[in-house]
């Protein structure tokens, strides 16, 4: 298996937990608190994984967040990506895929530029957009499959003249691209009453299931759904639900101190309920 998988695999079994934490990190909305740092976006970043590293198995950067402010974006990426523990699976999500030239240098630009361990691809140009990506062998792919979003009915939920949804090719597509235990799929919560068939047509697969807390999927069913046999291989995204919590008393947060302590209280309330069904 690749050294991503088992990284992440051994840390989902010391804590009990699924949770990745995503790092959906937009300046218009972070706190006040973080205003007088000349860099808001990393010590936003630095604090929300200072208070859920204890608990959280992977964090997933959206790569939108940074991208949409130029350079200094990509420099926020690049300096929470170093404040990120090496116990922990960092992922990629930029959704990326194109003819082979240009999924050669993206694979380059994420997984030897910045050292992400996993990245999250698109499957509608075929293998050969993807084999560069899937030739990082230590790495994990995360191949979009049926996302959470409401959109999905339009392509990946169609019937195809075989009688199967699309997202099922996609899903046995994956499974032989798989080398070296590198494939997975990103499948969302919304979607639960599919999750546990999903599961059981790929058991060998790893899933990134978004889509718990804001977007109204069950964590329960996302963790009994989405485990393989052996309790592991899944990771469940929280985004808004977690990095964006209620201040005291509907007030603004006083202190850095006190924002990492509603988000560490939120972490432990979804690690909870992933320990519940562990």
């Amino acid at each position: 298996m690749s050294f991503v998988r088992n990284k992440a695999n051994s840390r989902i079994s010391a804590l009990k937990s699924l949770l990745c934490v995503g790092l959906d990190s937009d300046p218009e909305k972070i706190p006040d608190v973080f205003s007088e740092y000349q860099n808001p976006v990393v010590e936003f970043n630095r604090a929300v994984i200072r208070a859920t590293s204890d608990v959280a198995v992977a964090y997933k950067l959206n790569t939108a967040f940074y991208e949409a402010r130029g350079i200094a974006g990509f420099h926020d990426m690049e300096k929470t990506l170093g404040s990120i523990p090496d116990a922990c699976m960092t992922i990629a999500d930029a959704k990326r895929a194109d003819i082979g030239n240009t999924s050669k240098m993206y694979a380059q630009a994420f997984f030897d530029h910045w050292s992400f361990d996993a990245l999250t691809i698109a499957p509608y140009m075929g293998f050969d957009s993807l084999e560069p990506f899937f030739a990082y062998k230590e790495k994990l792919l995360f191949v979009l499959c049926l996302t959470s979003n409401e959109g999905s009915v339009d392509f990946e939920e169609q019937v195809m003249q075989n009688g199967t949804p699309l997202y099922r090719s996609v899903l046995g597509k994956v499974a032989s691209w798989s080398s070296n235990g590198n494939g997975g799929v990103v499948v969302g919560a919304t979607k639960s009453g599919l999750l546990a068939d999903i599961r059981g047509s790929a058991p060998e697969l790893f899933m990134l299931i978004p889509g718990v807390g804001a977007q109204g999927g069950s964590l329960e069913d996302a963790v009994h759904y989405g485990v393989d046999s052996n309790r592991q291989s899944a990771l469940i995204n929280v985004s808004r639900t977690l990095i964006y919590p209620a201040a005291p008393d509907a007030g603004s947060f006083s202190s850095i101190d006190d924002y990492e302590r509603a988000v560490a209280v939120e972490a432990l309330k979804i690690h909870d309920g992933m320990m519940r069904v562990l």
